[in-house]
């Protein structure tokens, strides 16, 4: 029997995904929920959906058994907590949580549900994060000593433009800036699926830029803090760090830059990717094809490097097959609470503090 599912938020980013759902072979029933009216039927005639919805109340209320949510970052966790507590199950785009509470309520509505919850983080399946997590169960990094990986996104890459659309009607100077390690997940990921473990403690540092128009005290995050650096104590007693900056002179980039093991090594920058071992070194091409897709998802891989077809697939199947998602409630919160203590330790100037971890999924 085929996935009913139900797809929340029809705007710039939730619409690159309705296609890949309704063409996945294992979805039998495809709706679609916007408070937009104009928007939700706009995309419904674009994907010949018949079936809508105007508020994620409503979608609870309906037979769908599963849904996406491609809302805005503050509303994820509430809006997962509800779906969950309707008796379905919720993908959502990322952040999973915006808070260590968030992070609680999270986890606890899906092992107190039995409903599958899954984080739609792309780097976990960006095509070098997939070859190092083989090389690494392979045990060809030997004793993983560090994972370092950063996100790079300047301002003046959208980023303006995409919190002003985010806000809507409400946008205003007070909603400038935000904390970079509030959004820590594309990066964090990479230190935590490569290595298999996850952060203990944390010290990390900010960067503020004198006069910033953008990130300042009269704004509602308060933060200062355009660029973000954090050094993690892993719980394998490896090193992870993340980069997290919003004013750098670069192209842009979300990307595991190193993996120093004793036996071999990864190194990706600007200039390519390399495999390093004590006797050699060799340019790494990671093939895009290194999971199975259904030919429909496998001919338009979708954005985020060829990740959305991957994270479709996953929680689709998933749901199908009543197992929990590789990127569950327990593995999500381990994307986004190193970065929300991470913050915490840059206002204290660095002091190294506890990471909290709610433990593995269930079985």
């Amino acid at each position: 029997m085929g996935v009913r599912l139900g797809i929340v938020g029809c705007g710039a980013f939730g619409s690159q995904f309705i296609s890949l759902f309704a063409h996945h072979p294992l979805v039998s029933r495809l709706a679609l929920c916007d408070r937009d009216s104009t928007k939700l039927a706009t995309r419904a005639r674009e994907h010949q959906v018949t079936e809508t919805y105007d508020s994620l109340d409503a979608l609870c209320a309906s037979e769908v058994e599963a849904v996406a949510l491609f809302t805005q970052p503050w509303l994820h966790a509430a809006q997962a907590v509800q779906v969950m507590n309707a008796g379905k199950h919720v993908y959502s785009a990322v952040p999973a949580a915006q808070s260590l509470e968030e992070c609680d309520q999270v986890v606890e509505a899906s092992r107190r549900t039995g409903q599958y919850f899954m984080t739609g983080e792309t780097s976990y399946f960006r095509r070098e994060c997939a070859w190092c997590r083989e090389k690494a169960q392979q045990g060809a990094f030997g004793k993983i000593v560090l994972v370092e990986a950063e996100y790079l996104h300047d301002l003046d890459h959208g980023l303006r433009e995409v919190a002003q659309w985010r806000h809507g009607a409400d946008w205003g100077p007070d909603k400038t800036g935000g904390v970079p390690m509030h959004y820590p997940t594309h990066s964090m990921s990479y230190v935590v699926a490569i290595t298999g473990a996850h952060a203990v403690s944390v010290s990390c540092l900010g960067f503020t830029l004198p006069g910033d128009d953008w990130f300042r005290t009269d704004t509602v995050s308060g933060n200062v803090q355009s660029n973000q650096t954090a050094l993690f104590e892993l719980s394998n007693g490896a090193a992870g760090r993340i980069l997290e900056y919003r004013r750098v002179g670069h192209r842009g980039a979300e990307r595991v830059t190193r993996v120093y093991g004793t036996e071999g090594c990864w190194e990706s920058g600007v200039a390519g990717s390399h495999w390093c071992t004590k006797s050699s070194d060799e340019p790494v091409d990671p093939p895009a094809d290194f999971e199975p897709l259904p030919p429909a998802l496998a001919a338009d891989r979708g954005g985020h490097g060829g990740s959305h077809a991957f994270l479709v697939n996953e929680f689709v199947m998933a749901v199908h097959d009543r197992r929990q998602p590789r990127l569950n409630a327990w593995e999500a919160v381990r994307y986004c609470a190193p970065g929300l203590v991470a913050h915490q330790s840059a206002l204290r100037g660095g002091e190294r503090l506890p990471v909290p971890d709610w433990g593995d999924a269930p079985p």
